[in-house]
């Protein structure tokens, strides 16, 4: 848990939730008020709290549903349309629950140089799906990056939080037959 969100009620509501990175989330497409409000006013003191609860919501339930604008509003003291700006300006947020494996792959100039172009357009065909997208099984995620500080290292890409440097075609479908075999 986070500096400022130990509290009993945030532990219990997170608790409640899985958490994203043990992979323990429930894919159905609702979402847990009780938690969101937990870490809402847990954190609202913080200065610039928008951000800090957002990323929060997103490590604890793995996405910022859509459905909290109007309750982040309600206890930040902002508009809808504040909250919404942010949450849809950075990419970085998903609107609806990730995959079980989440794959991130960096669409940077050092990585499009060193092979990153043909790496994204095997991994989409592989997986059968687009940046930002889930496959229908909702075993992967595929997200787009602007770098991941990796470029001596291109392509790269960031596979269930584990940074993949020199990434190839057969080394990506390696790692995914291995998850698969692993049945995540």
């Amino acid at each position: 848990m986070g500096r400022d969100c130990d509290s009993p009620s945030v532990a219990k509501a997170a608790g409640k939730l899985g958490h994203y990175q043990g992979r323990n989330l429930d894919y159905e497409p609702g979402w847990d008020r009780e938690a969101v409000e937990a870490i809402a006013h847990a954190l609202k003191a913080e200065p610039g709290a928008l951000m800090p609860i957002l990323r929060r919501i997103q490590d604890d339930l793995g996405w910022v549903p859509r459905a909290c604008v109007p309750l982040l509003a309600e206890i930040l003291n902002l508009s809808r349309a504040e909250v919404y700006g942010v949450v849809s300006f950075y990419h970085d947020f998903r609107h609806t629950p990730p995959g079980r494996n989440v794959i991130k792959v960096c669409r940077a100039e050092s990585c499009q140089a060193a092979g990153g172009v043909a790496l994204a357009e095997h991994i989409k065909r592989r997986l059968g799906v687009d940046f930002g997208e889930t496959t229908h099984d909702r075993a992967f995620t595929l997200e787009a990056v602007y770098c991941l500080g990796n470029c001596a290292c291109s392509p790269a890409a960031v596979i269930d939080d584990q940074l993949i440097g020199r990434l190839s075609p057969a080394r990506f479908d390696a790692t995914i037959a291995h998850l698969s075999r692993a049945g995540r």
